[in-house]
């Protein structure tokens, strides 16, 4: 009889051999073994080599010089930017005619009953009393300049955005496609895009709302498209049993299931829209953020205070009604009131027409400006230096500079420029794919190429150290204000506060508190981006399965165990989200450090705009791009898709 010989028993791998990051880290140690010593002995200098650049000042100067020949006689300007032109002018002209029209009570009257129709009578009050406060601050006027030019560019940002997150949200294909794209409308500094912008549309309201639309659609985008994909499966699953076309689900499932996250992009899209008022007005939009930049120019703190303040209070009421709206509240009434309400609304528009007070009387204002300027000043005197214990706000700034800042900027301007690339390509691949990795590794690469490769490391720096704060503090406040309702109410003013004002509005206070250089710019950068990633976080955490909660309470969890166990990884997609946000609008805001002492590329964008020097302006701009492109793919995970026979 043959004997039958067992087969040899398989050696079974350590699991840590086992784990797909290992793997990948073998091959980049293989990699850089063999990649290191060849890069070390070509370029050993360690700087980039001038022979891997491009000088683009020639074209960019002749496509400056050829836009503004032909500009009013090219086809391409009379027939399609002409057309776009006139149609942003004719709307906005509208709103402002209409609202002009209203009065002062008129539109008082109406935004309080929207606001009640949406949310009670709490808000209807607070509604009335925003409006009157503009106002008494006398700005009532430059507020409704402000409020038709925001209402056109909301609207378009609106429709743009939802147009591109459905197609990201539908497909996987199309998400990848759009996310540069995206990234390149929010990361791409205002200041470095407003040069071609006035190239095409001149000074003057159609180039403000063009800028307006680029920097406020994006959040509007990524919104739509997670809302998309994160509707529940099992209702998706049962709509399409029933034999409901695509179309149908999209209409009836998708979408009222997106409903929170659609209107979070909404109040996104609201405030970012608001926030560029004061940029906006660089190239003729006028209203309020032209009254900003004014009183600025003259370091008026109060004069800029007093055209802030109403900026925050459209942007507190905007908030307040779409929040309303996502939450699905409604005051009780019937139809009838509501009809009755309007009647009375148009009839005291009327009413004011016809006696003549369609403006806002001189007789009502109050100064602020003079009682502003003597706190600053106060500030200025006894904060900036010399504070008992905890020193200054000038000497925290010093040390963060020297122990955080310094350190980041020598030693990543000390790496070679191979080994930066080496390790951006590892770091993106850990965390995703080899796609990922050579996408970002290709925008570091283009960095160089366009020869501002030292600047950038140390716009790097300051962006690093920047999303470093903003994240921790980010995320801390966004759980406490996800575990308790009345931490979430009393941060809702902060939130709309920090960031609607104006970053020229608050620049000055922080130059004020800490000096001039890289300190403020990074704290001007956190300022504006913090808001963004609270909000996000808490809206996740929120929205985690409370069956999921109440499994895990049963189970006799804890709070702290629920959060880690349950809500933080659930919630994973929108903190990814958070992170993403608060990457981009650091790096939106970095244009602002370069007029604080930041320097670096937000220096050279600020002074490609001042004159007229397209190639400095743009190349800036778009090697921000290309950080926030390496940014966004060293820090997003790639979704992996499930291999068949799995």
């Amino acid at each position: 009889m043959a004997t039958v010989t067992a087969p040899a028993p398989r050696v079974a791998l350590p699991a840590a051999l086992r784990n797909r990051a290992v793997h990948k880290l073998l091959v980049l140690a293989l990699a850089a073994a063999v990649l290191v010593p060849l890069a070390h002995a070509r370029w050993h200098s360690g700087t980039w080599p001038a022979a891997l650049t491009v000088d683009l000042t020639d074209p960019l100067t002749h496509v400056s010089d050829w836009i503004v020949d032909n500009r009013d006689s090219h086809p391409l300007f009379l027939y399609f930017f002409g057309h776009i032109s006139n149609a942003v002018v004719l709307s906005v002209r509208a709103v402002y005619l209409f609202l002009l029209a209203a009065g002062w009570a008129g539109v008082t009257a109406l935004g309080a009953l929207v606001a009640w129709r949406t949310a009670g009578v709490r808000l209807a009050a607070g509604t009335a009393a925003a409006f009157l406060a503009c106002g008494l601050l006398g700005m009532w006027v430059p507020t409704m300049q402000t409020l038709a030019l925001m209402t056109v560019a909301v609207l378009a940002s609106v429709v743009v955005g939802v147009l591109l997150g459905l197609a990201a949200g539908l497909s996987d294909r199309m998400d990848r496609a759009l996310r540069p794209v995206l990234d390149t409308m929010q990361v791409l500094p205002a200041f470095a895009y407003l040069l071609p912008v006035v190239l095409v549309f001149g000074i003057g309201v159609p180039a403000a709302v063009l800028a307006t639309v680029v920097y406020a659609a994006p959040p509007m985008a990524r919104l739509t498209s997670l809302g998309l994909r994160g509707a529940d499966k099992e209702v998706l699953e049962a709509v399409e049993s029933l034999g409901a076309t695509a179309r149908q689900r999209l209409l009836t499932a998708r979408v009222p299931l997106a409903r929170r996250e659609l209107l979070l992009g909404l109040n996104q899209t609201i405030m970012m829209a608001l926030s560029m008022a004061v940029i906006a007005s660089v190239i003729g939009g006028g209203g309020l953020g032209d009254r900003v930049y004014q009183a600025l120019a003259s370091v008026d703190v109060g004069a800029a205070l007093a055209a802030g303040i109403p900026i925050v209070l459209l942007a507190v009421v905007l908030d307040r009604v779409t929040a309303a709206a996502g939450r699905g509240t409604e005051s009780a009434h019937g139809r009838r009131t509501t009809y009755a309400l309007l009647a009375a609304a148009v009839a005291v528009a009327v009413a004011v027409r016809l006696a003549g007070r369609l403006d806002w009387p001189d007789a009502w204002t109050v100064a602020i400006a003079e009682p502003v300027n003597r706190v600053v000043d106060w500030m200025t005197g006894h904060l900036y230096s010399g504070v008992p214990v905890v020193g200054g706000t000038a000497d925290w700034a010093g040390r963060f500079t020297t122990w955080v800042l310094d350190p980041v900027r020598d030693g990543l301007q000390w790496l070679p420029w191979w080994s930066v690339l080496l390790l951006v390509a590892a770091l993106a691949w850990l965390i995703g794919t080899w796609r990922t990795a050579l996408t970002a590794v290709l925008a570091m690469a283009a960095i160089g190429v366009l020869g501002v490769w030292e600047p950038a490391l140390d716009t790097l720096s300051q962006v690093l150290a920047a999303v470093a704060v903003t994240l921790v503090l980010g995320f801390a406040t966004g759980v406490a204000a996800a575990r308790s309702d009345t931490v979430e109410r009393l941060l809702r003013p902060v939130l709309d506060v920090f960031q609607t004002m104006p970053q020229f509005v608050y620049l000055i206070p922080v130059v004020a508190l800490f000096g001039v250089g890289r300190a403020p710019a990074v704290a001007a950068a956190v300022v504006y981006a913090l808001p963004a990633v609270v909000r996000i976080t808490t809206q996740g955490l929120r929205q985690v399965d409370p069956a999921a909660l109440e499994s895990a309470r049963s189970l006799g969890a804890t709070g702290g165990q629920q959060l880690r166990q349950v809500q933080l990884p659930l919630a994973r997609p929108a903190l990814l989200l958070a992170v993403n946000q608060g990457v981009v609008l650091v790096l939106a805001v970095v244009i602002i450090g370069g007029l604080v002492g930041g320097g670096a590329l937000g220096y050279d964008a600020v002074f490609g705009l001042a004159q007229g020097d397209l190639a400095t302006g743009l190349v800036a701009g778009a090697a921000i791009v290309c950080l926030g492109l390496m940014l966004d793919r060293v820090t997003q995970p790639a979704v992996r898709r499930p291999t068949k026979g799995a």
